[in-house]
C-alpha cells in the first residue's frame, strides 16, 4: 500500500513537472550555404535538442533607396534560393525538425534594412510589387513543404511605417496561399510600434536588447538588465493576446557582449566566451518558463558544424563553444 501511494505521488510530481515546462520552440537559425545538405549536417541540430530550424532564403537590394529585389537567381548560394530552401527543409523534416521559412533582405554593404525607404510614390509601388513577388514565392514554398511557421519579413520598420495598408493587404494575400502560423521579425526597438500584430499568430522579436555594460557580464547582471525590457514585452503580448517569439536571439563571444548585441563589427575581435555564455544563459532563464513566451531561434547555426565556431571565434554562433552546452541543456528541458 505504501509503495502504491509512493508511486502515485511520484507520477503526480512528474506530471506537474511536465505541466510546468511545456514544449517550446527551441530553434536554430540555419544559415544557407553553397551546397545541398544531408543528414550529417542536421545531426548537430538534433544533438543540441533543437526542434525547429529557421530556413532563410535571401533577396538582395542595391541600396536603401533602390526599389527592386533580386532573388532566386543562379548567382546566389544554393541555400539562398527556392530550390535550396526546399532541399534544406526536406532533409530537416526527415530528421523530425519543424520549420520556419524566414525570407530575408540583404542590402549591399550591410546597410540596415530598417532604414529602407523610398523617395517617391512610384518607387514605393515598385518596391511593393517586388516585395510581394519575393515573399509570395516563399509563402508558396511554405505551403508546399507544410512548414509550421512563416515569417513575412525581417526588420523593415520604415517600410512598414510608411506603407501600413500595403502590409495588411500583403498578409491577406499570404493567407490565401499559406494556412500555417504567421509572424514578423521586428527589431528589438521596433516591435512596440508594429501595427499588424492582430493579423499574425506570434509577436516576433529579434531580441538584441541591451542588458549590460560590463566587459564580462555575470548571469545576475544580465538577468537584472532584462528587468527594463521584460515587462514591456509581456505588456505587448497581453495587449494583442499573442505569444512572443524571439525570431532571433543570441550574443557574440566578445567583450561587452550585452551592451549592443546587434553589432557585428569586424573590429570587435577580442574573444570572450564567458560573456556569451552568461548573457545567453540569462536570456534563456528569463523567458523560457513564461507561459506567454513561445520560444526562439538562436543566431546563427552553420551547416558544417565541425568546421565553424570554436573557442577562438568571436562571432554569434554557439557552435563548438561553451554556450552550446548551455543551449543543449536548456533546450532538453523544454522539448
Amino acid at each position: 500500500m505504501k509503495l502504491f501511494k509512493f508511486l502515485i505521488v511520484f507520477l503526480a510530481l512528474i506530471f506537474q513537472t511536465c505541466l510546468s515546462q511545456p514544449e517550446k520552440i527551441n530553434g536554430v537559425s540555419f544559415v544557407a550555404s553553397r551546397e545541398s545538405i544531408d543528414h550529417a549536417h542536421v545531426k548537430p541540430v538534433v544533438n543540441v535538442n533543437a526542434n525547429y530550424a529557421a530556413i532563410m532564403p535571401f533577396g538582395f537590394i542595391r541600396n536603401l533607396e533602390h526599389p527592386e529585389i533580386v532573388f532566386n537567381t543562379q548567382r546566389q548560394w544554393f541555400g539562398e534560393t527556392t530550390a535550396g530552401a526546399k532541399q534544406y527543409v526536406e532533409v530537416l523534416q526527415q530528421m523530425h525538425i519543424k520549420i520556419m521559412i524566414k525570407p530575408q533582405i540583404w542590402i549591399w554593404h550591410g546597410e540596415f534594412t530598417g532604414y529602407l525607404e523610398m523617395a517617391s510614390e512610384a518607387d514605393w509601388k515598385t518596391l511593393e510589387n517586388s516585395y510581394s513577388k519575393f515573399i509570395l514565392e516563399y509563402a508558396q514554398l511554405a505551403h508546399e513543404v507544410n512548414a509550421e511557421l512563416f515569417c513575412i519579413g525581417t526588420e523593415l520598420e520604415k517600410f512598414i511605417e510608411n506603407r501600413p495598408d500595403y502590409w495588411r493587404n500583403l498578409i491577406a494575400e499570404i493567407k490565401k496561399t499559406y494556412k500555417g502560423k504567421l509572424t514578423y521579425a521586428a527589431n528589438w526597438d521596433e516591435f512596440k510600434r508594429t501595427p499588424f500584430w492582430d493579423e499574425l499568430d506570434f509577436i516576433g522579436i529579434d531580441a538584441y536588447f541591451p542588458v549590460s555594460d560590463s566587459k564580462t557580464p555575470t548571469v545576475a547582471e544580465a538577468t537584472a538588465g532584462w528587468k527594463t525590457h521584460k515587462p514591456v514585452i509581456e505588456q505587448v503580448s497581453n495587449t494583442f493576446n499573442k505569444p512572443i517569439l524571439f525570431t532571433e536571439f543570441g550574443y557574440r563571444s566578445v567583450d561587452y557582449s550585452g551592451k549592443e548585441p546587434w553589432k557585428s563589427d569586424r573590429n570587435m575581435g577580442h574573444v570572450n566566451l564567458d560573456a556569451q555564455t552568461n548573457t545567453t544563459k540569462a536570456l534563456l532563464e528569463t523567458f523560457w518558463n513564461e507561459d506567454w513566451f513561445a520560444g526562439g531561434f538562436i543566431w546563427k547555426w552553420f551547416v558544417n558544424h565541425e568546421a565553424v565556431g570554436g573557442v577562438n571565434n568571436a562571432q554569434f554562433t554557439p557552435q563548438n563553444k561553451p554556450v552550446e552546452a548551455v543551449l543543449r541543456k536548456h533546450y532538453s528541458d523544454f522539448k
